[in-house]
């Protein structure tokens, strides 16, 4: 739960995340994607019943099925959120930048501070996906490679500039985006630190780790 609303922290992800990217869900389907974000965070995707999924959203499992076309359907639908979401972050973050360095704190600063305030939703988005039909694991690994784009063009900007020295730039990528997701593994509300400080630290680290002397 929060400490400041009282709402459970996965419907705080969902509805930001429906926010940020704009999207004109009903409420009945957001309600199922809340209940379904509980469950997949709480008991895995396959652990997950339809019923389960229902039951937590108040509706008789036939009501799912009026929005979503399978259990698949909804894990995707909040994947591809997700990702939708954390990619326009990045491109938000990078264009306002004044400089690749600024730009590249940015970026991973604002991906792990996401990545601690929607835990629950993070672990959803980045673990679960495997899960998905071939069709939109496809959509989802597209978004992916358009996100971990925005970082590797920073990077090179970075290195034409001279502000960073960075011979692999596509594994750097790769390594600086693993750091921001990954705490959405490790992060618990009780930790003593913020999403902000967590996130300040490794957008620091980031740097620190491209830039040359």
């Amino acid at each position: 739960m929060s400490a400041t609303t009282g709402t459970p922290l996965s419907e705080q992800s969902i509805l930001a995340t429906l926010e940020d990217s704009g999207d004109t869900a009903g409420a009945t389907a957001v309600r199922l994607m809340i209940a379904a974000a509980d469950a997949f965070s709480q008991k895995g995707f396959h652990a997950t019943t339809t019923r389960d999924i229902a039951s937590r959203a108040g509706l008789s499992p036939a009501g799912v099925y009026v929005h979503f076309s399978s259990k698949e359907d909804l894990l995707f639908q909040l994947s591809r959120r997700g990702h939708q979401t954390a990619r326009d972050q990045l491109v938000a973050a990078a264009a306002r930048a004044d400089s690749p360095t600024e730009a590249l704190r940015r970026i991973i600063s604002g991906f792990s501070t996401w990545h601690a305030e929607h835990h629950q939703l993070g672990r959803i988005v980045q673990y679960e996906f495997r899960h998905l039909t071939p069709e939109h694991r496809d959509t989802v690994l597209a978004l992916r490679r358009e996100i971990d784009k925005v970082v590797r063009d920073v990077l090179a900007d970075g290195v034409e500039s001279g502000e960073f020295d960075v011979e692999d730039i596509s594994a750097t990528a790769l390594a600086l985006l693993s750091m921001a997701v990954d705490v959405a593994r490790w992060y618990s509300p009780q930790i003593r630190r913020t999403p902000e400080e967590i996130g300040e630290t490794n957008g620091d680290l980031a740097v620190r780790l491209v830039t040359r002397g």
